[in-house]
């Protein structure tokens, strides 16, 4: 009792804490210039004791303190259990009054440590002796994190009902009484970025409800509420939805976002309410010029193409998504979100559930020359040893509604016995041909049979190994369409694990935040942390071969005159979403397009079809994907040194698949179930199984496997379209054959004298 009275004695209340007091978080550029300082949406906003509703003040004492009105301040039993269980080393919540939180949210920190919670017994007591209890839970409700920045009771009331305090119903009160115990898993609206897997917005509101109900029970059996008030209120009182502030529009609050989940999942200790209370400096990978020009590149399309006036049809809910990496440190050096933070919510760099189409193309060709095929004669289960490892210049069946196999050569069927018959883009069969002009082209029929010969599961892992995540963005990979890409990863994911390819198979975790300080102190800085994904000459064989698709095949309008460029269209059933991910050496780039209803209220949100979209028949991955990778990846290598890929080195074995047959022993007709291409195709479409015997160059050399020019039958000022089945015919995007004059009239093989065009075929 004398220690107990001396320590009483020795305390003074100390001066109300600066974190007290909502404060700014600084954001910076890569370069440390500031980008934005914002701390929530809404400013503390201190209101007096008449003004705070009384029931509020009801809803907050029947949830939180019932005894409030006339206890010492602190709960002895309460306090007992909690510095019990602080000593064990066991739980150390429980046991805070209304008094306790206030002192510990004015004056102390957040720290759970037994020499802390003595000095908040004392102070607690103190407080109750000088200070009248109308005060206390004035500060109290005024100085309170009710989440979305809102600091306060009158700039909650502004956030979450868009009304001043005063003007609260009791069922709004007791919401917001609600939001006390922790606004991250009580707010409607979710808060995924703190926790993703509980603080989703069906988890918060069911327990926002459930706690509402409970709190105006209470009121009733504490006489703070009548029966008759309470019945008045049987619906849920569904706050606004988040908004932004003006700040944080265009790319901000995208930007913004993006790096405070990150600093809240990797910052020891962070939280989502220590953040919003403010005071942190964060140093962002985020390159201003380079988010400038990526939304350059992203409103151009949009304001010379997307219409909704004119093809309301068509054109309305049209999004595109972005993201930009370095593969040399996994650095997000630009992200698309959307055309407004402020009134689209969503950012569009994150899985916004797109498809990403044949973009999963590459993942299955590293899983093929990783793990090899299996022998058909042996079980599933197969050691490295009895598979044999796949090259580029492997021959696999091309042709439309092919009957795809399991990797012993049984028919594949579904759980019903029904076959999977896969088609190819425009129903275009284009016969035996290598692996590496597959690609090319962009047909799936042999990827997809490609990936049952070595394993969609194998397919997986390479995929989670280049970087994408194994959550809800992966599809099944049990089903043989798994392999040309059903899964939705984001955009960030994609470049970076394209980033993985460039970097020779180097994975490098996409990041956004390099440093963290707090009042001067650093408190995190990003520690690099590379791994060998696969080989490099399993990375650089997968770059040479999309280098080629952007040389000759579907990805040419992703051209970059004197530049080495790799990358790969991507179209998805039924036009609902499209893509475009490629790569020079020193950075990697994705971008998605596809058709959303964005309006968030509408919980029948789906992906609409693009068919006419921007006054083209069909979007494909060649079209604005392309145009905007182009036409951002220009601006942004501006300047920076030429860089070429790392040659290739021979890898695998030439295997045949998909019902195509090794010339000796001659084939049968057995496994060739569809007809020959027609003799219009130029011998690129209907290759010979083995190379021109007259090659004097290496079966290696890109130059010499590419020789020969597509058929050019297409009427495009600058060389006509070599059958690329995922590009439009209005922009005449793939290789031009051409006679040799560029004219795109010519039925001949391409000699590589036609003049190429960004919206025409390349040169021969």
């Amino acid at each position: 009792m004398g220690v107990a009275g001396i320590a009483y004695g020795m305390v003074d209340t100390p001066e109300v804490k600066n974190t007290a007091k909502a404060q700014n978080n600084v954001y910076l550029w890569d370069d440390g210039t500031q980008m934005v300082a914002t701390g929530g949406e809404v400013n503390r906003q201190i209101i007096g004791y008449e003004q705070i509703p009384e029931a509020m003040r009801n809803a907050v004492i029947s949830a939180e303190n019932k005894s409030f009105e006339h206890d010492m301040g602190i709960d002895p039993m309460g306090m007992a259990r909690a510095l019990f269980n602080m000593a064990i080393g066991g739980e150390t919540q429980g046991g805070s009054t209304i008094t306790q939180q206030y002192v510990k949210n004015s004056f102390l920190s957040q720290e759970q440590t037994l020499s802390r919670k003595v000095r908040e017994l004392f102070i607690t007591l103190k407080v109750t002796n000088e200070r009248d209890k109308k005060d206390i839970i004035r500060d109290y409700l005024n100085i309170s994190s009710y989440g979305r920045g809102a600091f306060g009771i009158q700039a909650a009331a502004r956030t979450y009902y868009n009304k001043d305090a005063e003007d609260l119903n009791p069922s709004e009160c007791a919401f917001l009484a609600t939001l006390l115990k922790g606004a991250t898993y009580y707010d409607p609206a979710g808060v995924p970025e703190e926790d993703p897997e509980e603080a989703t917005k069906e988890k918060n509101t069911k327990r926002a409800k459930e706690r509402w109900e409970w709190i105006l029970t209470e009121e009733v059996k504490d006489n703070r509420l009548s029966q008759a008030e309470r019945d008045k209120y049987t619906e849920f009182p569904m706050p606004v939805p988040p908004r932004k502030s003006a700040q944080l529009g265009g790319q901000t609050g995208y930007l913004v976002d993006l790096a405070k989940a990150y600093a809240l999942n990797n910052v020891e200790g962070m939280t989502a309410e220590k953040l919003s209370q403010g005071g942190y400096k964060i140093h962002t990978t985020f390159n201003k010029e380079k988010v400038e020009e990526l939304e350059a590149a992203v409103q151009k399309v949009y304001d010379k193409k997307i219409d909704p006036d004119k093809r309301p049809e068509t054109d309305t809910h049209v999004q595109f998504g972005g993201g930009s990496v370095d593969p040399e440190t996994g650095a997000i050096v630009a992200i698309y979100g959307g055309q407004d933070a402020t009134k689209h919510y969503t950012n569009n760099a994150n899985p916004t559930g797109a498809q990403v189409g044949s973009t999963f193309k590459p993942f299955v060709l590293a899983a093929a020359m990783e793990y090899g095929k299996r022998d058909p004669s042996l079980g599933p289960d197969q050691g490295l040893s009895e598979r044999e490892k796949v090259s580029p210049l492997s021959i696999y069946n091309a042709d439309d509604k092919l009957k795809i196999k399991e990797y012993n050569g049984q028919i594949w069927t579904d759980e019903n016995g029904k076959q999977w018959l896969q088609a190819n883009d425009g129903g275009e069969s284009r016969g035996n041909i290598t692996l590496r002009e597959s690609m090319q082209w962009s047909a799936n029929s042999p990827y997809v049979q490609l990936g049952m010969d070595v394993g969609t599961d194998k397919v997986k892992d390479i995929a989670i190994a280049a970087g994408l995540k194994d959550d809800e963005s992966m599809a099944d990979s049990h089903v043989p369409s798994f392999s040309i890409g059903t899964s939705s990863p984001s955009a960030i994911r994609m470049a970076g694990a394209y980033a993985t390819f460039a970097a020779s198979g180097q994975q490098r975790e996409p990041y956004s935040v390099t440093e963290v300080k707090f009042e001067g102190e650093t408190i995190y800085r990003h520690k690099q942390a590379p791994k060998r994904a696969f080989g490099s000459d399993i990375a650089d064989n997968v770059t040479d071969v999309l280098k080629n698709v952007v040389d000759k095949g579907t990805g040419t309008p992703a051209q970059l005159p004197g530049r080495d460029v790799a990358g790969k269209t991507g179209t998805t059933d039924d036009n609902k979403s499209a893509w475009f991910v490629g790569y020079t050496p020193q950075l990697s780039t994705a971008i998605s397009m596809y058709r959303l209803d964005d309006d968030e209220k509408n919980t029948n949100r789906k992906f609409e079809k693009m068919y006419g979209t921007g006054g083209e028949k069909t979007i494909h991955g060649a079209s604005f994907p392309a145009q905007i990778w182009h036409d951002y990846m220009a601006e942004a290598m501006r300047g920076e040194k030429v860089m070429t890929f790392p040659k290739p080195v021979p890898i695998g074995d030439t295997v045949y698949g998909g019902g195509a047959r090794s010339p000796e022993p001659t084939p049968t007709a057995e496994d060739s179930p569809s007809p020959s291409p027609s003799t219009t195709e130029s011998p690129l479409m209907s290759p010979s199984p083995t190379p021109d015997p007259t090659d004097t160059c290496s079966a290696w050399d890109r130059n010499c496997q590419d020789s020969n020019g597509g058929n050019g039958n297409g009427n495009g000022a600058n060389g006509g379209g070599g059958g690329d089945p995922s590009t439009s015919p209005s922009t005449s995007a793939s290789p031009g054959g051409g006679n040799g004059n560029g004219n795109g009239n010519g039925n001949g093989n391409g000699n590589g004298n036609g003049n190429g065009g960004f919206f025409g075929g390349p040169a021969g």
